[in-house]
């Protein structure tokens, strides 16, 4: 009890600043300000609630505009939410909004993949694989997979083979996942 409290005093007595974030809750900064839409949908993302992070994304339009990357984000939101007309239409608007941003034409791929058209499918990956200049291993294993679907659309190894890598700008990258 007497080390829990003094480890509490050590901690009140520090500045926010000394504690990284402070008690604040993620998304919000001590000054008020909001997280940038975009950031907190693609963690929402990563955690698999696609409606919040459509929300999310929503909310980052009407203080962005609809940007490539925000386009993309609520595609790939509805994508997850099994929305595939929606979602395609968002996706192929951010392609020709940036043709040279390979995370639009992934996503496009892997809605074609869900959607069973293969060969497109392929085509996309290889577009988005060629743009990154091979460096996107998520992107080079959907190709594999849109390749391997073309050659034999009854292929149904290992689920985890079979997993698309929806990827983000920057480092991270989502995956789609099934209802059981």
């Amino acid at each position: 009890m007497i080390l829990a409290t003094a480890a509490f005093a050590a901690v009140a007595s520090c500045t926010s600043s000394e504690l990284g974030k402070g008690p604040y809750p993620p998304g919000v900064d001590p000054k008020g300000q909001a997280v940038d839409g975009v950031e907190v949908g693609n963690r929402l993302m990563e955690a698999g609630e696609y409606e919040l992070a459509l929300d999310a994304f929503t909310r980052a339009a009407l203080d962005q505009g609809m940007t490539t990357e925000i386009l993309t984000s609520i595609g790939t939101a509805n994508l997850g939410l099994g929305r595939l007309g929606q979602a395609e239409m968002l996706l192929r608007r951010a392609v020709e909004d940036d043709p040279e941003w390979p995370v639009a034409w992934n996503n496009l791929g892997v809605l074609l993949m869900e959607k069973g058209e293969y060969s497109e499918a392929a085509n996309v990956f290889e577009r988005a694989f060629a743009l990154s200049n091979g460096e996107s291993d998520a992107i080079g294993d959907n190709l594999r997979l849109a390749l391997a679907k073309m050659e034999n659309p009854d292929n149904n190894g290992p689920q985890e083979e079979q997993e698309l890598r929806l990827v983000r700008r920057g480092e991270g990258e989502f995956v789609i996942r099934k209802s059981p």
